[in-house]
């Protein structure tokens, strides 16, 4: 649904009540029960006014705001966005890897139908957690402390120092691999970044496994797509099913997720450092599982202790060197922003702007989705911190 500019000069009460109204209309959060912003503890005249400016576009461009609470949609709407006119490169080839290919972006995909499903980008990467946690709990996953690269059978590697070897499962999943890395310092469409060149490479996972160690493994946290999708190949091996397929049956499915996309690699193997398309409702289902420990209706889908696990920062705060994560930390692939946002918090972080975030203390789940990478734009962290959570009761 595309919104509209609310008149500036309504009334408070008729604000709030034609915002009831489109907040509503044309759902696409599947499956969850709806309620009004009021009645769940939510101040509806700062939800219009945070409305009227994503409409127009204040804050770059956020093109979906999902908040619900209790339970309860109290809020979901779409901005639409330019992203054709605003693409500065359509010299370069249309591809699922090119960033600028609006084919591929952000709402895909328009030609087959659906148009709910968004990119994830590197939320991918805490869905994979989550099957990680799936496969803990069918007594499929070893130890996290495993050395993780022995356990893939049919893969060669140089090792001249012999610290690959040494590399765990926990390592690769709070990425301190140890392996050398650098998605910082430029740009996604930058060759000389390694997730880039990576993308740009006939196999992934080798790319990756080829890479010099740079550090002892556990030692130093490096934002690493790479380690990924290690991990994915690793997940395969451990299953004996493909990815896709066993997300499908052993996640999505029990969920009620019906519609979802991924992208392949050159190889086959599903993108799961950022491939993944969700529909914002149904990503928030995913925050729902772990919110209330892995547990979904009565079924137990991720063992309890997996999710405290992977929600404890193994990583300090803040990263000599990383400033661009702010007061944050790391664990099993999910961002923990309890000190950014003052209360417990975590959630996912997506390249352009994709922020599903779980309040626990305020039973709030809060997912934003964006295509935030022409120019300057308001960190989704910060309207949730500033606008959103001043607004809840």
């Amino acid at each position: 649904m595309v919104s509209r500019r609310l008149p500036e000069l309504l009334l408070p009460g008729i604000a709030a009540f034609l915002l009831s109204i489109v907040a509503h209309a044309g759902m696409a959060a599947t499956g969850w029960p709806e309620s009004s912003p009021a009645v769940e503890g939510i101040d509806t005249d700062a939800l219009a006014s945070l409305d009227a400016e994503l409409a127009g576009g204040k804050h770059g461009n956020v093109d979906g705001l999902l908040i619900i609470r209790h339970g309860n949609v109290v809020f979901d709407k779409r901005y639409a966005h330019d992203y054709v006119a605003q693409n500065p490169a359509p010299d370069k080839p249309p591809h699922p890897y090119n960033y600028y290919d609006s084919t591929w972006y952000t709402w895909y995909p328009w030609y087959h139908g659906n148009r709910d499903l968004h990119t994830m980008q590197s939320v991918t990467k805490s869905v994979l957690a989550v099957l990680y946690g799936v496969a803990q709990q069918q007594g499929l996953l070893p130890p996290v402390d495993t050395p993780a690269l022995a356990l893939m059978k049919n893969r060669r590697f140089a090792d001249p120092h012999r610290h690959k070897a040494e590399i765990t499962l926990a390592d690769l999943l709070t990425m301190r691999s140890g392996l050398a890395w650098d998605e910082d310092s430029f740009a996604y469409t930058d060759p000389r970044n390694d997730c880039a060149t990576m993308e740009a490479s006939s196999d992934w996972v080798q790319f990756v496994l080829d890479k010099p160690m740079a550090a002892k493994p556990g030692s130093t946290w490096v934002y690493s797509s790479g380690t990924t999708m290690v991990l994915a190949e690793i997940l395969e091996q451990l299953t004996g099913r493909k990815l896709a397929e066993y997300a499908e049956a052993e996640l999505f499915k029990p969920l009620g997720i019906t519609a979802h996309y991924w992208k392949l690699t050159p190889t086959g193997l599903p993108d799961a450092e950022g491939g993944l398309y969700l529909a914002p409702g149904d990503l928030a289902k995913i925050m729902k599982l772990y919110q209330y420990g892995g547990r979904w209706n009565a079924r137990q889908i991720v063992p309890e202790a997996w999710v405290r696990d992977s929600l404890v920062a193994a990583t300090p705060s803040t990263n000599p060197g990383q400033e661009v994560y702010g007061q944050t930390g790391y664990g099993y692939q999910w961002w923990v922003y309890s000190d950014y946002l003052g209360q417990t918090a975590w959630g996912g972080s997506g390249y352009g702007g994709q922020y599903p975030v779980v309040i626990p203390g305020l039973d709030l789940i809060v997912v934003i989705t964006s295509w935030n990478i022409y120019g300057p734009a308001t960190d989704p962290l910060t309207l949730i911190r500033e606008r959103i959570l001043p607004a809840v009761h």
